[in-house]
């Protein structure tokens, strides 16, 4: 803000802001079936805020290089991932997981760190990439089965097995099969040429398969401690705030409200690295030693109990 002899001028505000194509690449992802995390060294307010626009799955925030590469680590855990970094700080992240997109007008590191490379800085393009892997497996398998049935059939006919009932094949007509393969191969191939690759409308999720960058949801934080049901009837329910001291990222948050709201008794856990507390809602009474017990197995230190 400025001002002049105690008088008002103006102000000034700076604001992160997003592609605007970024949403609909996220919402694209998400209709493939893959769980999109954003994964940053931002502090969390700031991060929450870009993530709520872009729509993302769930937000990690206040990680450090290092604690990058830890997050998806632990996330391979889970199942297959994928990441997408243009910075010298992504480039540990972008070599851990299994496939790295690294950004083509990112930094030199994170283009060699990475195994796909986006030539254009849209992230659509992510999306792209998928569908183009997936055609790209699907022609594989179309490929083998041309590859095979011609065989298949043909040498038993070829090897008069079914000679008794006069089915025997002409060599003639074994070589032209053969060349017939080739030709259904190569054509089927070339249908990739087809592939329209900025096209959700066919996009499918696939079951039992895990794909890009995971982690379980957090639950939507309660703005009250105690709610009201349709009937009009308050919830009976109390909270406690515990300090807690050795967190130093999302994915401590993380770990800790995992922790605690496993506890039978704990309803919710609403907990920040920044403020180094943990609000426990619970809908039933639990001794304090339960909780303390529970955070410092995770090799954090409870400072006290309100």
């Amino acid at each position: 803000m400025f001002a002049k002899d105690k008088q008002f001028l103006g102000i000034i505000a700076v604001a992160d802001t997003i592609k605007e194509d970024s949403p609909r690449a996220i919402k694209e992802l998400q209709n493939m079936g893959i769980r999109v995390v954003m994964l940053t060294g931002d502090n969390e307010r700031t991060a929450r805020a870009i993530g709520a626009q872009a729509g993302v799955d769930e937000v990690i925030a206040g990680v450090l290089p290092e604690g990058k590469e830890q997050v998806i680590r632990a996330l391979k855990e889970k199942g297959k991932t994928a990441m997408v970094g243009d910075g010298i700080n992504d480039a540990p992240a972008l070599t851990r997981t299994d496939i790295g997109i690294a950004i083509g007008a990112g930094a030199d590191v994170a283009i060699d760190a990475a195994d796909v490379v986006l030539m254009k800085s849209n992230l659509t393009d992510v999306a792209a990439a998928v569908r183009l892997s997936r055609a790209s497996l699907r022609n594989i398998h179309e490929n083998l089965f041309w590859a095979f049935i011609y065989n298949i059939i043909g040498i038993p006919l070829a090897a008069g097995v079914y000679a008794h009932w006069g089915l025997l094949l002409n060599p003639m007509f074994g070589a032209a099969a053969m060349s017939l393969s080739s030709f259904c191969v190569v054509s089927n191939a070339l249908r990739l040429n087809f592939c329209r690759l900025h096209d959700a409308s066919h996009d499918r999720k696939r079951k039992n398969i895990i794909e890009g960058c995971l982690i379980e949801k957090k639950e939507t934080p309660d703005e009250f401690s105690g709610a009201i049901d349709g009937q009009g009837k308050e919830e009976k329910t109390m909270t406690k705030t515990m300090k807690i001291e050795g967190m130093m990222c999302g994915h401590c948050e993380k770990r800790v409200k995992k922790v605690l709201e496993a506890i039978d008794g704990v309803e919710s856990a609403e907990v920040s690295y920044e403020a180094g507390t943990a609000v426990v809602t619970l809908s039933s009474d639990v001794a304090d030693d339960v909780l303390k017990k529970a955070v410092e197995d995770q090799d954090y230190t409870v400072k006290g109990i309100e």
